[in-house]
């Protein structure tokens, strides 16, 4: 076990300092100079010549990009153009956000999707088949921000059930921050569980056609008993990878949702940050997400070893 975790650990190290140089190119690519941003309107020739000597712009972009990365392992992103801030302090406010958004859409994609891909699998062929599928492709198919904003119309407008918009800080009020939340953490989970339901129907049709299912059958055990004692704990290992690739989606991909419910997250963060070109913001959220992502993923391939005996012999 030990060496198989070792491996995935060396082989995350260098997809980081890849995913590192990406989006510190990246960062270059894009439109503007952050030093004109910083100059003000006058834009003093002699001011723009110390600002690129004070942040180092002068030099190569190998020696800029091992002075970034130097100082990101020590935990400095940098600082906000915009309001002068500490980027790592910017992250530290808002990644519990998007973490909270994230996390509970996806236990709105895993208590929609699990049950209702075991279900379509144990009825192939059924009308409950034919509705999941059909469900799951409404799901994957229907754009997040508007179907937050019908959400929205119907829900808070209309029957004035939940908030529109907004966000109150759990640590303050638990009761409204489950109420802020509730309906974009269903828009996203609602297209995640559309996925979630096809791998799961998927890796169950596979173990159902397994010879040890025939014979719990032959023996006479109850259906419910042999899909989910027998077949569904099979067909799991897979679907926590699944699970963790989702959840890395929703940390990075939730820009949309959350302008559209006015979630002060990594989403909304990011979007302010690309109008302003408040680079070193773009950099520390980009960064910190794919991190997270590849960490994701070292984590389900972990719980995938400790859930699958036969990796753990090879």
């Amino acid at each position: 076990m030990v060496p198989y975790v070792v491996r995935r650990v060396l082989t995350a190290l260098p997809t980081i300092v890849i995913f590192a140089c990406f989006v510190f190119l990246l960062q270059k690519l894009l439109p503007g100079d952050p030093v004109l941003a910083m100059a003000g309107e006058d834009r003093d020739p002699a001011t723009i010549a110390a600002l690129r000597i004070q942040y180092h712009l002068n030099d190569p972009l190998p020696v800029q990009f091992l002075r970034w990365a130097g100082d990101a392992l020590r935990g400095d992103l940098g600082e906000s153009l915009r309001n002068h801030d500490s980027v790592l302090h910017l992250i530290t406010q808002k990644l519990p956000v998007t973490l909270e958004l994230a996390l509970l859409s996806t236990l709105f994609s895993v208590l929609i999707g699990i049950p209702a891909g075991i279900l379509a699998a144990a009825k192939k062929g059924s009308v409950w088949d034919n509705l999941a599928r059909g469900t799951a492709l409404w799901g994957v198919s229907i754009p997040t921000f508007w179907f937050g904003i019908v959400l929205i119309i119907i829900v808070s407008v209309n029957l004035h059930l939940l908030p529109a918009s907004g966000y109150a800080p759990i640590s303050e009020d638990p009761w409204q921050n489950i109420r802020t939340m509730i309906l974009p953490a269903f828009v996203l989970g609602n297209a995640q569980a559309g996925i979630l339901m096809r791998h799961t129907r998927s890796a169950m049709l596979e173990v159902l056609r397994q010879d040890y299912v025939r014979t719990a059958r032959a023996k006479g055990l109850p259906e419910l008993r042999v899909v989910m004692a027998h077949a569904f704990r099979n067909a799991l290992a897979p679907l926590v990878t699944v699970t963790a690739v989702l959840l890395g989606q929703l940390l990075a991909g939730a820009v949309l949702t959350e302008q559209v419910f006015s979630i002060p997250g990594f989403g909304k963060m990011l979007v302010d940050a690309v109008f302003n070109r408040d680079y070193a913001v773009v950099q520390g959220v980009a960064l910190c997400t794919g991190v997270g992502f590849i960490l994701l993923n070292l984590l389900a391939d972990v719980a995938q070893l400790l859930l699958n005996p036969r990796l753990r012999s090879s």
